[in-house]
């Protein structure tokens, strides 16, 4: 036999069986009662089987082995097909865009400014990660996120947008740095600009240097010059009062800016993710 299930029939079934008669059935299901003999009769016609006996002197019906087999099943596939049937007036589920901002970025402006994001677009949820501008990369490539913003060297690479960062140079304001061939620095891991701006510019100057303290994040370095610990090259929007800044006349030439970058990887952009990016293009 090669016939599918239909899902009304299975109901009127269902319905006769549960009422206990065809009357009764044809109330609850809003159908007149010759309407579910029909549909009865077509379900059994179908299956090749007989499914209910009726007992004429009570008005009464009685299922079948067959019957009762088929009830089982029937009670499942409405089950079921009911619970699609919710699913699916339900509303869409909000896509999700998937965005990379730099460890030392993600600070309190940036998750105001993702949260203001989130509120003005509920169909979307955002998953945020942050890290160093070589992994945010790396994940791109891999399709693991869909937008990121780096720090790079200006024009290095296409773009969604872009922004100059001003960096400085900075020592504590309390306790500043002694006079000696070796420059400490305090600096994040290795693949931050930043780390790689201040160690070639030392070296160019013929000076030494040793690294007196890393941070994965941001609050870190700042502690570490404010007391003291080393010098560091920071964006200008990071310095705080208890940093000093330095200029030529200290031996630290004024740095060429740095870039803040949006850049996508290489799978097309969904609708969501462009509107993140318009929405990060026009904030920052």
């Amino acid at each position: 036999m090669s016939f599918a299930f239909d899902l009304d029939l299975l109901r009127t079934f269902a319905a006769v069986v549960d009422a206990g008669g065809f009357t009764r059935a044809a109330e609850r299901i809003h159908l007149t009662q010759s309407t579910v003999s029909q549909q009865i009769k077509k379900l059994e016609a179908n299956i090749g089987r007989t499914l209910l006996l009726r007992d004429k002197s009570t008005g009464g019906i009685q299922t079948t082995e067959e019957g009762e087999v088929l009830l089982s099943y029937a009670r499942r596939l409405l089950a079921t097909a009911e619970e699609a049937m919710d699913v699916m007036r339900k509303p869409t589920a909000p896509k999700t865009v998937r965005l990379g901002v730099p460890e030392d970025f993600a600070g309190r402006r940036l998750i105001d400014l993702l949260s203001g994001f989130s509120a003005a677009s509920p169909h979307i949820r955002l998953d945020t990660v942050s890290g160093w501008s070589v992994e945010l990369r790396r994940l791109l490539d891999a399709g693991e996120i869909d937008l990121a913003l780096i720090k790079r060297e200006p024009g290095d690479g296409a773009c969604l947008a872009s922004w100059e960062e001003e960096l400085v140079w900075v020592e504590s304001m309390s306790r500043p740095v002694k006079d000696d061939e070796t420059v400490p620095l305090a600096v994040f891991p290795v693949g931050c600009i930043y780390r790689e701006r201040a160690i070639r510019f030392i070296e160019r100057s013929g000076r030494r240097w040793r690294i007196a303290y890393t941070s994965q994040g941001l609050m870190g370095v700042q502690a570490a010059v404010a007391s003291g610990l080393g010098i560091s090259l920071l964006p200008s929007d990071a310095v705080l009062p208890e940093h000093r800044r330095l200029a030529a006349a200290d031996g630290f030439d004024p740095q060429p800016a740095s870039e803040l970058a949006l850049v996508r990887g290489k799978l097309r952009l969904s609708a969501e993710s462009r509107s993140l990016a318009d929405f990060l293009a026009a904030s920052l």
